[in-house]
């Protein structure tokens, strides 16, 4: 969340930058500035109270030994007691209140995210690899998918519902050999593997930016304080939750693979066929900790980090800035990785690399310090999808189909295959 003194000091700025998110928060930005006078008004008059209060306790002994009688006072107190009883009652609504707005303002974009209304106005950074000429009509992955029979949804609706799948066979195994790839590549460069829970508390998801605001896409236990993960971001983020770390640590990398799982409520009919838009995917999520002054440098290895495994797999994407219309809730600037589907015509997001400076931190009160006697400060965090396994298999079958039926597994996944180089009818 937003730091309160922000919003105090420049809330001008902040509405702004609301407006270049394509949201107008005047009204509950002036909700907040509003509450606030109201409730250091009331501190002041609390502060008052108890110092008269304290003056009085002093009095009264004095009193008491002089053998004056104390009714008067006595009941003063008991009154002034009674008023700081209902100013502090008050002052915990004025703070929840503000609480629940702060929860509900988007991060600022950093001043080098292309202001624009929505996705249409993202900025292509860079390009790699070229999109194939096919010297035949390319099928969508889910055509293929069911041709070579290594992917299911028809059992899978059965099972559960719509918007599941069933891998089988090769099927199966191509998924697992991405992962492991993925991991392995990560691992290589420093990141620090971690297998985290694929259930998270509400703290935890509050924590990194899903609750409340997104409460809606989200599976939640029935009768548990409990949510299925939309994302390994959450339980690794939150590792460090209302933690003071050792500067000297910093910075710190942490990969995961993890199951995911979404409801993604108001995105049907949006690309719900083959392994696109799935209520439940998995994923290799890639996770900084860093001091603020090495945040956005560190953004920038984080996506090359991710570029890497789609450059090793030879797929064919693009590097696309975020405007502020398109950006996440949470995030102060985002890249994405977009990876060509030859049956779609066009490129689709596979990753997201994000700079949440010190939005999450503040929310999970995650500091550090670099020397015993230093203050604590907030940390920033990043993560990016290292990168969405689904949406890679989709990629390979559609990239790498030949005319023939088959699919052709690319070189660096033949050893996570066992030597299988492809997977034919």
């Amino acid at each position: 969340m937003l730091d309160a003194k922000l919003i105090r000091n420049n809330p001008d700025l902040v509405k702004q930058a609301m407006r270049n998110r394509n949201k107008n928060l005047d009204a509950e930005i002036d909700r907040f500035l509003e509450i606030d006078r109201e409730r250091r008004t009331l501190i002041q008059k609390a502060d008052e109270l108890k110092n008269e209060q304290n003056k009085a306790s002093k009095e009264i002994p004095l009193l008491k030994k002089q053998g004056a009688d104390t009714s008067e006072i006595m009941a003063r107190m008991k009154a002034i007691s009674e008023q700081i009883k209902e100013l502090d009652a008050k002052l915990s609504q004025l703070e929840e209140q503000q609480q629940t707005i702060l929860y509900s303002i988007p991060n600022v974009p950093h001043e080098t995210v292309p202001v624009g209304k929505d996705d249409s106005e993202n900025v292509e950074i860079r390009r790699f690899g070229t999109p194939r000429n096919f010297e035949f009509t390319p099928l969508p992955h889910w055509e293929i998918g069911k041709a070579l029979n290594i992917l299911d949804p028809e059992t899978a609706a059965k099972v559960t519902g719509a918007r599941f799948h069933f891998y089988r066979g090769l099927g199966a195994r191509l998924e697992r050999a991405i992962v492991n790839f993925f991991l392995d590549t990560h691992t290589a460069d420093g990141y620090t593997e971690v297998f985290p829970p694929f259930m998270a508390n509400k703290d935890s998801m509050t924590g990194t930016g899903q609750l409340p605001k997104f409460a809606e896409d989200m599976f939640k236990l029935e009768g548990l304080d409990y949510y299925l993960i939309p994302t390994a971001e959450v339980p690794v983020t939150n590792m460090h939750r209302d933690e003071i770390l050792d500067g000297a640590t910093l910075p710190r990398y942490y990969c995961a693979y993890s199951a995911c799982f979404r409801a993604e409520a108001g995105s049907a009919g949006r690309d719900t066929r083959g392994l696109i838009r799935q209520h439940q995917f998995n994923k290799v999520e890639l996770v900084k900790f860093c001091e603020p002054e090495k945040s956005y440098e560190e953004l920038e290895t984080l996506t090359a980090q991710a570029e890497k495994v789609l450059q090793l797999l030879e797929l064919p994407y693009r590097v696309v800035a975020l405007s502020t219309g398109d950006l996440g809730f949470s995030s102060a600037k985002t890249y994405d990785l977009e990876v060509w589907m030859p049956s779609y015509g066009r490129y689709l997001e596979i990753s997201s690399c994000s700079n949440f400076e010190d939005f999450q931190a503040r929310r999970m009160a995650v500091r550090y310090k670099k020397g015993p006697n230093d203050k604590a400060r907030l940390v920033h965090t990043l993560n990016g999808s290292g990168v969405a396994v689904g949406r890679t298999v989709a990629a390979i079958l559609e990239n790498y189909q030949n005319s023939d039926g088959s699919v052709t597994i690319p070189k660096v996944l033949v050893p996570y295959m066992g030597g299988v180089e492809k997977i034919t009818g």
